[in-house]
C-alpha cells in the first residue's frame, strides 16, 4: 500500500512540509538519516552537561505565518532577543556596539565618524526599503522561466510589486543583487568598524570576499527576518535551535504524521517515469505518491537517483550547481566567559549575549578569503561568537557557559588531496587564537569542544561540501533560477518528485519557507488530480 507522501529529512523544512500535508488529510511519512530529527536545528549534548545548538545556532529568519500556523508557541517555543545585536571589539581596545535604538547606535558609530552615524539611518531605510519588497516575495513560489499562464500571472504579479518602488527603490534593488558588498559598504561609509558589523552578514556562510559581486545580496538575505514582531532583530530559541524542530515534530505527530528516525535513504525509487517513493540503506522499500526531498540538489539529483532517471544535460547542470559554505562551527565549553580587553570582566555583561564578531574591517574579511582560496583555510579566520547560555540557563551547569563559533573562511575541500581529518584540530587552534588574542582568558577557560569542519558538516548532516545554504545565494542560482530555470516552483525533474528545502525559493536559513511553499504546490498538483490517487 502506498503512502500519499514520504518526505526524505526531518530537518525544519521536511517537519514544515510535512504538518501542512497532513492538514490537507494526506498520510506522511517523514524519514530521517540521524537518531533525532532536526537536520541541522538540533540541541545535543557535546560535552558531559553542556549542550548546544550542534550547527544552526541563531533565530531571526523563522517565518511568521509558520510560527503561527505550526502552533509552535504553543509547544514550548519561546525566543528571546539579544540584548543588543552586535560586539565588535578591536584589536587597540576600541569597540563598537551596534543594536538597540537607532540613537544607541548612531552613538557607538559617532565615536569613529561623524559623518558615518549621520549616514546610517539613511542606510537602514533604504535597506529594509528593499528588503520589505523582497520579504512579500519569501512565501511566494516563483514563476519558471518560459512556464505556462500560472507562471505569467506569477511573474506579472511579481513586476506589480516591483512597479511600485521608485525609480531610487529600483536602483537600489538592483546594486544590492549585483554589486559586492564592500563597495557597496565603501560608498556608504567610511570607518571600518561599521562597515564590519554590516559586512558580516555578506560573508557569513559565503565562501567569498565581501568584495565578490553579488555579496550585497547575502547580506540582505540575513535582514528578511524579526523576533516577536520586530524587524531585523536576532534571538535565541530557549533550549537551542533543537527547541524548534522539536515544537514543529510535536505538531506532526498531533497531526498524525508518522516519523522514522536512523532510516537513511539510500535512492529514489522511479517507476513509468515517476518518482514512486524510496529504497532505505536498510533494504526496506517505501512506496508513496508523492516523494519530497528536504535535501540539496546535488544530494538529491547526484546522490539518490540514478543517472539513467534524469536528463543528462539536467544532470550535468546540477553538477555545476555552485556550493560550499566555507564554514567552521565549533561548540565549547567553558569555564567561565571571555574577559575582552575592550570592555573587561569574566562576569556577564549585556556585551556577552550579543554577537560578538572578530573580524576589525572589509579588509581583514577579504584576506581571510584569499588565504583560505590559497592554502584551505585562513590562518586569521573571521569570527562571530555567541555566548546563549547567558541567556538560556539550560544549556550549561550553574557558574559555567557555553560558546557558538561561527568561522569564515574553510575551503570546503582543502588543495593538494589534503583532507580536514588531519587539519581539523589545526583550523580549531587558529581559531582559537582569534579569540584570545581579544578575550586572553578564552583559551585556558575552555573544558571541552567540538569542532566540525566542511567535511564534517557533509557526513553528519548531508550538507553537500559543508554547503549550511544547500547552495550558493548568488544570482544565478535565485528566484526562478534556484535551483535551475525551469525549476523554480518547488517540482522536481520528473512528475512525483517535489523540493522543499534550502535548495529552494528563498534559500538558506531556519526560515521554514521552503517546506511552506513546496506543501502549497503539492497541494495544488493533489487537488487537480496531477498525482495518481
Amino acid at each position: 500500500m502506498s503512502l500519499d507522501a514520504v518526505i526524505i529529512g526531518a530537518g525544519h523544512n521536511g517537519l514544515v512540509c510535512a504538518c501542512y500535508l497532513a492538514a490537507a488529510g494526506l498520510e506522511v511519512r517523514v524519514l530521517e538519516r540521524r537518531p533525532v530529527v532536526g537536520g541541522a536545528a538540533v540541541t545535543e549534548e557535546f560535552h558531559p552537561g553542556f549542550r548546544n545548538s550542534t550547527a544552526s545556532y541563531t533565530v531571526s529568519l523563522l517565518n511568521p505565518k509558520v510560527i503561527h500556523d505550526l502552533r509552535l508557541a504553543g509547544h514550548g517555543l519561546r525566543v528571546v532577543e539579544r540584548p543588543f545585536g552586535n560586539f565588535l571589539p578591536l584589536p587597540d581596545g576600541r569597540y563598537l556596539k551596534a543594536g538597540g535604538s537607532l540613537a544607541d547606535t548612531q552613538r557607538e558609530v559617532a565615536k569613529f565618524s561623524a559623518r558615518d552615524a549621520e549616514a546610517l539611518p539613511r542606510f537602514y531605510a533604504t535597506i529594509e526599503r528593499v528588503g520589505d519588497v523582497l520579504r512579500d516575495l519569501v512565501l511566494e513560489t516563483p514563476p519558471n522561466v518560459g512556464g505556462g499562464l500560472a507562471d505569467a500571472l506569477r511573474a506579472l504579479a511579481a513586476g506589480r510589486r516591483l512597479r511600485r518602488l521608485d525609480m531610487a527603490a529600483r536602483r537600489d534593488l538592483l546594486e544590492l543583487f549585483a554589486r559586492s558588498a564592500g563597495e557597496m559598504l565603501d560608498d556608504w561609509f567610511e570607518s571600518d568598524p561599521i562597515k564590519a558589523v554590516l559586512g558580516w552578514d555578506a560573508v557569513v556562510g559565503n565562501f567569498a570576499s565581501p568584495y565578490t559581486p553579488g555579496s550585497a545580496y547575502v547580506l540582505l538575505h540575513h535582514t528578511f527576518g524579526e523576533v516577536n514582531g520586530r524587524k531585523g532583530v536576532w534571538g535565541h530559541a530557549i533550549g537551542g535551535m533543537g527547541a524548534i524542530t522539536q515544537a514543529m515534530a510535536r505538531e506532526a505527530a498531533a497531526r498524525g504524521v508518522a516519523i522514522t528516525t536512523s532510516a537513511a535513504v539510500e535512492r529514489v525509487l522511479v517507476k513509468g517515469g515517476r518518482a514512486a517513493g524510496v529504497a532505505l540503506a536498510s533494504g526496506e522499500e517505501i512506496a508513496a505518491r508523492i516523494t519530497v526531498a528536504n535535501v540539496g540538489p546535488k544530494r538529491l539529483y547526484l546522490g539518490l537517483m540514478d543517472a539513467a532517471d534524469l536528463d543528462p544535460e539536467f544532470r550535468s547542470r546540477i553538477e555545476r550547481f555552485k556550493g560550499g559554505s566555507g564554514t567552521f562551527r565549533m561548540n565549547v565549553a567553558l569555564a567561565e566567559l571571555p574577559d575582552f580587553r575592550a570592555l573587561p570582566g569574566a562576569h556577564a555583561q549585556p556585551h556577552h549575549g550579543a554577537g560578538i564578531i572578530l573580524g576589525p574591517s572589509l579588509a581583514y574579511f577579504d584576506r581571510a578569503h584569499a588565504q583560505a582560496r590559497a592554502h584551505g583555510f585562513s590562518r586569521e579566520p573571521i569570527v562571530e561568537l555567541l555566548l546563549p547560555s547567558t541567556l538560556d540557563g539550560s544549556l550549561a551547569p550553574p557558574g559555567r557557559h557555553v560558546a557558538s563559533l561561527f568561522c569564515q573562511h574553510f575551503a570546503p575541500r582543502l588543495p593538494d588531496g589534503r583532507s580536514w581529518d588531519d587539519e581539523r584540530e589545526q583550523a580549531a587552534q587558529a581559531v582559537i587564537d582569534v579569540v584570545d588574542a581579544y578575550a586572553p582568558n578564552f583559551r585556558r577557560s575552555i573544558l571541552g569542544m567540538q569542532a566540525l569542519s566542511p567535511l564534517d558538516l557533509e557526513r553528519e548532516f548531508g550538507l553537500v561540501d559543508g554547503d549550511i545554504f544547500h547552495g550558493r545565494l548568488s544570482l544565478e542560482q535565485l528566484y526562478s533560477a534556484r535551483p535551475l530555470l525551469g525549476y523554480a516552483d518547488y517540482r522536481g525533474a520528473i512528475p512525483g518528485l517535489y523540493l522543499c528545502g534550502s535548495g529552494a525559493h528563498p534559500g538558506g536559513g531556519v526560515t521554514g519557507a521552503p517546506g511552506h511553499n513546496a506543501a502549497r504546490e503539492i497541494l495544488k498538483d493533489w487537488r487537480r488530480g496531477r498525482i495518481p490517487r
